[in-house]
């Protein structure tokens, strides 16, 4: 299992996963924490919510199951390149992801987590988003959702 945590608190660090140079005295895991206060401090910022919390996971895939990091990769392709709503998504899902209707997990465990094939170069991170400020969150998190895509999409 990774963890995405800074050993010391005076050096930068490289998250294992994401490859993302985390702020001194970081972890990945505080990013995405601060970006959940935003969204709570600020509700507009929440109508990206959807993509935040899936970019983040993409590029973490231990925290999702095999079968789950699948299902996590096929409904960012429906949000970036087929404009599926979070709405729509929920509707259209809904009977696959119930726990009554699946018979697979979508969060990872220490046995069976989820993993690329090969290392991803991605080109934005969660650094990237939390840089920014709140100042264009959507629009931050947006290009981090095509960009994961883009990454995702090559062969």
């Amino acid at each position: 299992m990774f963890l995405c945590q800074n050993e010391g608190m005076d050096v930068e660090s490289i998250c294992p996963e994401c490859g993302a140079v985390l702020p001194t005295g970081q972890s990945c895991q505080d990013l995405f924490d601060q970006m959940l206060l935003w969204e709570w401090e600020h509700p507009p910022l929440g109508e990206v919510h959807h993509l935040m919390v899936l970019c983040y996971h993409l590029q973490h895939p231990h925290l999702y199951s095999p079968e789950g990091l699948a299902y996590a990769r096929r409904l960012l392709a429906q949000f970036v390149a087929q404009g599926l709503s979070p709405t729509e998504a929920r509707q259209q899902n809904r009977a696959q992801v119930s726990s009554a209707n699946r018979n697979w997990k979508i969060t990872g465990t220490a046995v069976a987590f989820g993993a690329y094939d090969q290392p991803m170069n991605w080109t934005m991170t969660a650094v990237d988003i939390i840089t920014g400020g709140p100042e264009n969150y959507g629009e931050r998190v947006r290009a981090w959702a095509q960009s994961i895509h883009q990454v995702l999409s090559r062969p």
